[in-house]
């Protein structure tokens, strides 16, 4: 398992974020399972790297929004300066969206699929779905109350929250419970949408088409 994981790193990347979707709900309400979380996103943060650094995308970018995200999640850790988590959850949506445009590059570079083209489908869904949660959090960090759900309607909605919104909103499965209140938040769904319908159409339809004609 661990042979095949390092020989296709876009199953490392998909298998590390859909083992996140299973762990995340246990690292939110605890001091401990925050510093997990924290620690688990550098795993996800060095896998993508890993990805562009195969992409024809511009490498020093990446490497240089990574380290901004490191250095600004400790300093959110260690201080209380306001406007830094806003910063940290931006820069994050922002390095999503780099990896996932990376690899459709990847993926669309050539007239042929590989195996780790495959599982690079399945990677970059993911990473469009972080990147639209990040952007879901920096959203609500500017603008309180932009979602709200039936369960503490009241209350910031939790990064497992904004996540599930996100993959609901991108696989295009509904809204669920959770809904866009504020015009930006709806403008960000709404962008989801047609990314996630531009995404099915265009490029797995391209990967598949190549690998029926392979």
């Amino acid at each position: 398992m661990l042979t095949y994981l390092v020989r296709y790193p876009s199953a490392a990347l998909l298998f590390v974020q859909l083992l996140g979707i299973l762990l995340y709900p246990f690292m939110e309400n605890t001091p401990l399972g925050r510093a997990a979380f924290g620690a688990f996103g550098v795993v996800v943060l060095v896998l993508a790297l890993r990805i562009v650094n195969r992409s024809p995308t511009l490498h020093p970018l990446a490497f240089l929004m990574a380290a901004a995200i490191l250095g600004l999640t400790l300093a959110v850790e260690l201080t209380a300066v306001p406007g830094l988590r806003l910063a940290l959850v931006v820069i994050e949506s922002m390095f999503y969206f780099y990896a996932a445009a990376g690899l459709i590059g990847y993926m669309m570079e050539d007239q042929r699929t590989t195996t780790d083209e495959l599982f690079a489908v399945g990677a970059t869904f993911t990473l469009l779905a972080w990147a639209f949660a990040y952007a879901y959090a920096a959203c609500q960090l500017v603008a309180p109350g932009s979602f709200v759900a039936n369960l503490q309607p009241d209350e910031p909605r939790s990064w497992m929250e904004l996540l599930f919104l996100s993959v609901t909103v991108l696989s295009g499965v509904g809204l669920g419970d959770i809904l866009p209140l504020r015009p930006v938040a709806r403008a960000l769904v709404m962008l989801e949408e047609i990314a996630g319908l531009m995404y099915i159409a265009l490029v797995v339809s391209r990967v598949i088409g190549l690998t029926i004609r392979r």
